[in-house]
């Protein structure tokens, strides 16, 4: 059976973060499918289309990892996809508990399984949030979103 898992999020934008987890588990499962959702508490910063349209770029290279935006559970979309896991990144100990509980009650609902990768440590600090923060009032935030994805980012005007 093939190990299918899924990598959802916002991903508004993509960070290095985000890239070294899909890296990192490219060798776990036999395909990556980034989830790309709508969080409904979240009000967008980066259209979906172009933040799908940036993380198939990033990832042209690698025939294990796809893109695909969905609406709705998680665990739908997994199904859907014939997902046996669901793939997370966890920085800190909040995070933990937050995914703990969302895989708890997944797994309840459902047989797939959660995975999860600690960030490494230099990683640690990067988050959505912040970045998109930085962006917002005109920082430089380069440093934490991949380049190839910094690239496409300068071409397209918000």
């Amino acid at each position: 059976m093939r190990r299918i898992a899924i990598f959802p999020g916002s991903f508004d934008p993509f960070t290095i973060g985000h890239e070294n987890i899909v890296l990192r588990a490219v060798d776990l499962f036999d395909e990556i499918i980034i989830g790309i959702g709508y969080n409904a508490q979240k009000q967008d910063f980066y259209p979906v289309d172009k933040r799908i349209e940036w993380v198939d770029y990033l990832f042209n290279d690698e025939p294990k990892v796809s893109v695909a935006k969905y609406q709705g559970l998680t665990v739908d979309f997994a199904k859907e996809l014939n997902a046996g896991y669901i793939l997370r990144g966890i920085r800190t100990a909040a995070d933990f508990e937050y995914e703990r509980a969302i895989a708890q009650v997944n797994k309840a609902m459902t047989t797939i399984e959660s995975v999860f990768l600690l960030t490494t440590p230099e990683h640690t600090p990067v988050n959505s949030s912040i970045v998109r923060d930085i962006i917002r009032h005109n920082g430089d935030a380069s440093q934490f979103i991949p380049e190839k994805i910094r690239l496409k980012m300068g071409e397209y005007k918000r």
